[in-house]
């Protein structure tokens, strides 16, 4: 990926970084120094000619607002003056967010060694520190609706710099306004946001339990004997560890269990320490047995139909840690402290879960797998698949896509891998300029059952050419596959495309390493007619698609709004 580095300041130091080992390597160009405005504001200057794939905007917040100069000069400034440059400085970048798929904006910071004003830094109208925290609040709220436009924590870079970060003789020698600590922590940061962007962020927990989740082993003391909570220190880092856990959930991303123990025994720790934190229902899985880790990993997974690409996996055990790294690659196996105490930080610090929206849908995820539990207790019990279904009560509501359910469905879009017909990956600015095309339809789908809502969990577009639908995404989350919401799907389609004049409908499937079940779906679960051996797959309009009979289908498939 290509990107361009927009700065008042000389910002060279950055790319080295941007280019390193760590995905995504990034090839970094240079607009002219000082030239911030300009640059942003037209496109035909010639660092634009390398058309690159993201920008990354970095400035002085005395060079861009002036008036933050005077404040630094301790002259008396307006805030509304201040909030009205800042105002002006956001619409040069939303005029910069459309040429690329992402524009990051890293907050203004000043040098920790300047005290300002002592005493009076925080104080409203005179303060410097007041005045910067306003600015970067007004530029947070100025580009809010711009999806393309994502601001960074500079701050913390400088934190965790410490005096490293800044220094007036780099300034004096080549206007380089941070140190190298600084240059790198950023580019970590702009990585773990496009990795967010492309839904490449990790979503399942993998937990060991003894001396990982509690202290001791429970086999030998009981859950009795655990240091877990209480007066102890190592008691409250466990704890401490086990709430950050369980704000990650909050997130979107699930927990589960694999340990080597009795299940019985560690099962009933969960269920009756009074300190644990995670209980049985926060966990969407688990295997707790005395079998190889790597082995019950891979089977959870599957279980839970992810990618071992989506693991975490977390264990105090460093032999357990190589064998896991060694034998699945794909999962995430961070080091971990040998000092108990920095749990909690260790998982901080993590940048592999960093998602560019949270969306209800993320909230209920693991209410959402606990539910499945519940679903394959009916599974078992019902004499056939169709009693099954219908057992289920499901409910499909189709919508068009609006500016509410653009963040979910864009981010449905990004992370779906296997029932996902083109696996086009696009940002929400890209999608939302791709959808308000005339000829260009999108479809969202939310499913429920009597156990739970899944929210929004299908896509459908359609581009229409003359009397020719084609089918542009298909795209449903593995929640919900295999109860009928595919055809679901389809019955909306074709019912748009008569809506639209369509004679016939064409999906055609782009292969990938794991996109197969949607490909399996179209041959044997479709009634699409194939030209062989596909990739095309037609309906046409003039036949009747209906949706399943166990499926109560509500919302009319209509044009965009």
């Amino acid at each position: 990926m290509k990107v361009l580095l927009v700065a008042d300041f000389t910002v060279q130091g950055l790319g080295p970084f941007l280019a390193d080992h760590e995905s995504p390597p990034l090839q970094a160009t240079f607009a002219p120094f000082n030239q911030v405005v300009p640059v942003l504001l037209d496109g035909t200057v010639p660092c634009w000619s390398s058309k690159p794939d993201v920008a990354v905007v970095w400035t002085k917040p005395d060079s861009v607002v002036k008036s933050f100069a005077r404040v630094l000069s301790h002259e008396p400034v307006a805030i509304d003056d201040l909030l009205r440059e800042v105002d002006e400085f956001a619409e040069c970048l939303r005029t910069a967010s459309t040429r690329v798929s992402a524009l990051f904006v890293p907050t203004w910071t000043w040098p920790a060694y300047d005290r300002g004003l002592g005493l009076l830094n925080l104080k409203p109208g005179v303060g410097p520190a007041y005045a910067l925290m306003r600015m970067n609040a007004r530029l947070a709220e100025a580009v809010d609706q711009s999806p393309a436009i994502h601001l960074l924590d500079a701050g913390r870079w400088v934190a965790q710099a410490g005096k490293t970060a800044t220094s007036p003789k780099l300034w004096h020698l080549g206007k380089i306004a941070f140190g190298p600590e600084v240059f790198r922590q950023a580019a970590a940061d702009i990585k773990a946001g496009l990795r967010a962007i492309g839904g490449q962020a990790r979503k399942l927990v993998v937990l060991d339990l003894d001396d990982t989740l509690w202290g001791g082993i429970v086999g030998d003391v009981g859950w009795e004997g655990l240091n877990l909570g209480g007066h102890s220190p190592l008691g409250e880092s466990f704890v401490a560890f086990q709430r950050a856990l369980k704000r990650l959930t909050h997130r979107g991303i699930v927990l589960a269990v694999v340990s080597k123990n009795t299940e019985a025994i560690a099962l009933e720790a969960i269920d009756r320490h009074p300190e644990m934190v995670l209980r049985r229902n926060d966990f969407v899985a688990w295997r707790i047995n005395w079998q190889d880790k790597a082995q019950n990993i891979a089977s959870l997974v599957s279980e839970l139909n992810l990618g071992l690409e989506s693991v975490v996996f977390i264990d105090d055990n460093p032999a357990e840690r190589a064998r896991v790294r060694d034998a699945l690659p794909k999962v995430l196996v961070p080091e971990w402290p040998q000092d108990k105490l920095l749990y909690e930080q260790a998982l901080s610090e993590l940048a592999c879960f960093d998602t560019a929206t949270v969306s209800a849908e993320d909230r209920a995820r693991t209410r959402s797998y606990v539910s499945e539990r519940e679903r394959e207790a009916v599974k078992q019990s019902a004499q056939s698949v169709e009693e099954y279904l219908a057992l289920l009560g499901l409910t499909v509501e189709v919508e068009p896509l609006n500016k509410s359910n653009l963040p979910r469905a864009v981010q449905l879009l990004n992370k779906t891998n296997q029932l996902n017909l083109s696996t086009r990956r696009l940002s929400e600015a890209q999608y939302h300029e791709w959808a308000a095309s005339k000829a260009n339809r999108v479809l969202v789908f939310r499913v429920r059952d009597r156990f739970d809502d899944y929210g929004l969990t299908g896509l459908a577009s359609l581009s229409v050419d003359g009397t020719e639908a084609r089918v542009q995404d298909f795209v449903l989350s593995c929640r919900v596959m295999g109860r009928g919401v595919e055809r679901t799907m389809l019955h909306a389609i074709v019912e748009q495309a008569r809506e639209l004049g369509a004679a016939r409908v064409v999906a055609t499937y782009s292969p990938t390493p794991r996109n197969g079940p949607v490909k399996t779906f179209f041959d044997e679960g479709s009634d699409f007619a194939s030209d062989g051996e596909g990739p095309r797959y037609i309906w046409d309009v003039s036949r009747l698609y209906g949706a399943p009979p166990h499926v109560n289908v509500r919302g009319v498939p209509a044009g965009q709004q």
